[in-house]
């Protein structure tokens, strides 16, 4: 109950402290890359293995075509959506996520349809936590788009290295999880 209420006070107020930076962004992106929304939405996995709309500014061209995992320097990132994605620009919209109680602060990334169909046994208990904007897997991994432009299949890397460590780490969250310590991932993600 205590983080239902967290999250709800304070993407309020991150939503009201914030709306100036959502509006320059949305109107740098509607010049900067013009032929698409500004914000872009995806059908991602939530709590309950339920799908929900998860909304973000737009960081790629329109009609890319490409796969389900981001490498930087890819060219359909654009320069703009590249700064986006460097500064965590590109996830303010989620605070919308959080206040309709689609996501928490704190939590597993919502993934992709398809990806949680892979969770199997004991590693299906993530599927009870609310999606996160941050946790302690995105934290590991905040640099997971250049540790996949080294590798030489990043689909496979990231298949068979970096998601099933992510599963561990976020079943970890599951068992341990408190209010306090999503607050200290608040503000690891935010200084770091």
């Amino acid at each position: 109950m205590m983080k239902w209420l967290f999250d709800r006070v304070v993407s309020f107020v991150g939503l009201c402290f914030l709306w100036p930076v959502l509006l320059v962004v949305w109107v740098l992106i509607r010049v900067k890359m013009p032929g698409g929304p500004a914000i872009f939405t995806q059908k991602r996995v939530g709590k309950d293995g339920k799908l929900f709309t998860m909304y973000k500014f737009r960081s790629m061209t329109v009609g890319h075509g490409g796969g389900s995992v981001s490498v930087a320097g890819e060219s359909r990132i654009t320069p703009l959506g590249a700064k986006l994605r460097r500064y965590k620009l590109d996830e303010l919209p989620e605070l919308w996520n959080v206040l309709i109680g689609d996501m928490s602060f704190v939590g597993p990334r919502p993934d992709v349809p398809g990806y949680a169909d892979q969770l199997e046994g004991e590693d299906r208990l993530i599927l009870k936590l609310r999606p996160g904007i941050t946790g302690p897997a995105s934290l590991k991994y905040r640099n997971e788009e250049e540790i996949l432009a080294k590798v030489d299949d990043p689909q496979k890397y990231n298949d068979e290295v970096i998601y099933p460590d992510k599963v561990r780490i976020n079943l970890d969250y599951y068992y341990h999880h408190s209010l306090w310590g999503d607050v200290k991932l608040i503000i690891e993600t935010v200084c770091g």
